[in-house]
């Protein structure tokens, strides 16, 4: 029993940052209707902000700050720069998911260029050590994570629903031709849209990279996670984003402790299974909206 609560516990820290990664995916998601391949590659960016400015003498708290304001400007600069030329029909998505899959290689490449390809070690941002709960124990840094994660949702969660702001956003989003009628700049909301999700993602970079330890590629199979929580959860909830971010996580923990022909070696079976089974059987979502399309 307690090596079960352990793993449920160390799922739930773990999902909670699947979750934020898939909240930015579902925020490029609604904004523009396709999946910013990019978005792991942001995030990594991002943690290489926050290691070198914190080297540089910047406090760490500080030093994440400056992070995802740069990450802000980048994701919104890609909207006004890359994807809004485009426009946002259909025949625009591929062409558009082609661009943020360049992006992804060449941020990728860019930092290797920049700062090579061995590992660096980033301080844990919540301090060392672990606190027990109920017989498990849990790092602070993890803990610190779920509390940041619940901070952030709580907060984008008072924006969206509890602001005229965040209708407007969510009206832009979701029928952007009656919101310009209703004198919504529709642009501008969707270019912070994508600033909100390059925000989120550097938060998670920042974050899981003392866990992960700083390379280039750190971000790769967190990205796959990120995309099993938004296909479980809908890839047009934000609730649902986080929801299947903790359900990813519990079930990538349990099945790679209990079931011996996967193990913790092959854990990213898990990610894989979820999005196939979810595709077959329920393709919105848990808490995604049915596409109707009239005859």
């Amino acid at each position: 029993m307690q090596m079960f609560l352990q793993q449920v516990l160390d799922g739930v820290a773990s999902g909670a940052l699947y979750g934020a990664m898939a909240l930015s995916l579902v925020l490029v998601f609604r904004a523009s209707g396709i999946v910013n391949f990019a978005q792991g590659e942001m995030a990594m960016i991002a943690a290489y902000i926050t290691w070198q400015t914190h080297t540089w003498g910047l406090p760490l708290a500080f030093a994440i700050f400056v992070a995802v304001a740069v990450s802000f400007l980048a994701g919104a600069s890609m909207e006004r720069f890359l994807i809004r030329p485009f426009g946002t029909s259909s025949e625009a998505h591929l062409p558009l998911i082609i661009v943020t899959l360049g992006v992804m290689l060449a941020l990728n490449s860019g930092a290797g260029w920049v700062w090579g390809y061995l590992t660096k070690e980033v301080p844990p941002t919540f301090g060392s050590g672990a606190v027990s709960f109920a017989g498990a124990s849990i790092s602070r840094q993890a803990a610190g994570t779920l509390v940041a994660v619940a901070v952030l949702a709580g907060i984008l969660f008072c924006l969206f629903q509890r602001t005229r702001f965040g209708l407007e956003m969510r009206a832009a989003s979701s029928n952007p031709d009656s919101a310009r009628l209703s004198g919504i700049p529709v642009s501008r909301m969707l270019l912070i849209g994508w600033g909100l999700a390059g925000a989120i993602g550097a938060l998670v970079g920042a974050l899981v990279a003392p866990q992960l330890y700083l390379q280039p590629n750190m971000m790769a199979t967190m990205l796959l996670y990120a995309f099993a929580s938004a296909t479980l959860g809908g890839f047009d909830s934000p609730v649902g984003a986080l929801v299947g971010g903790l359900i990813v996580g519990i079930a990538e923990n349990l099945v790679g402790t209990y079931v011996d022909i996967i193990g913790n070696d092959f854990k990213q079976a898990v990610a894989v299974l979820i999005i196939m089974a979810v595709l077959l059987v329920r393709p919105q979502g848990l808490f995604g909206t049915k596409a109707v399309v009239r005859v």
